[in-house]
């Protein structure tokens, strides 16, 4: 696949939250079950949380209030407050799929934007992968019930962090 084949199927948002990016950074991915909707799940019961484990090769996943958990990924990259870059190995039917030919990327940096701000970029990479359903999965993550919306909650969720 060329890198403008590639380009085309990635979806890129950016976003600034008042806040230095070590904070930036530490909401994104200590607080992540804080500001994600815990009805986007893959599991069989409502999550109580999702977890990002703090380091390159820790797992990304949801945890239920009875310690259920179920996986959505690993951390690839984890460089704090900077980078951090997540293995999304969820299918077009939200269910997880440990093969790494078939997961998609996450790559978000935390750049600084002036005293006190941060502009947050987002790159979900790799949407090819989704085969037959690539287009679909590309308009979600697109909309306002994917990254557009999900970036608004973070936003949100550094603002009220303090």
């Amino acid at each position: 696949m060329t890198a403008q084949q590639t380009a085309a199927t990635a979806v890129r948002r950016s976003i600034t939250v008042a806040a230095p990016v070590e904070k930036a950074f530490e909401v994104f991915t200590d607080r992540f079950g804080a500001w994600w909707p815990l009805d986007y799940h893959t599991g069989d019961q409502d999550p109580e949380t999702v977890v990002i484990e703090p380091r390159r090769g820790g797992r990304w996943y949801e945890r239920t209030a009875g310690g259920a958990e179920a996986d959505w990924g690993v951390v690839l990259a984890w460089e704090p407050p900077a980078r951090l870059v997540l293995a999304w190995r969820l299918d077009a039917e939200w269910k997880h799929n440990p093969d790494p030919a078939k997961q998609t990327e996450i790559e978000v940096h935390f750049v600084p934007d002036g005293p006190g701000r941060t502009r947050v970029d987002l790159e979900h990479r790799l949407l090819d992968r989704f085969d037959d359903a690539a287009d679909e999965m590309k308009a979600t993550f697109e909309s306002d019930a994917g990254w557009v919306g999900l970036l608004k909650r973070y936003a949100d969720a550094v603002a009220s962090s303090g």
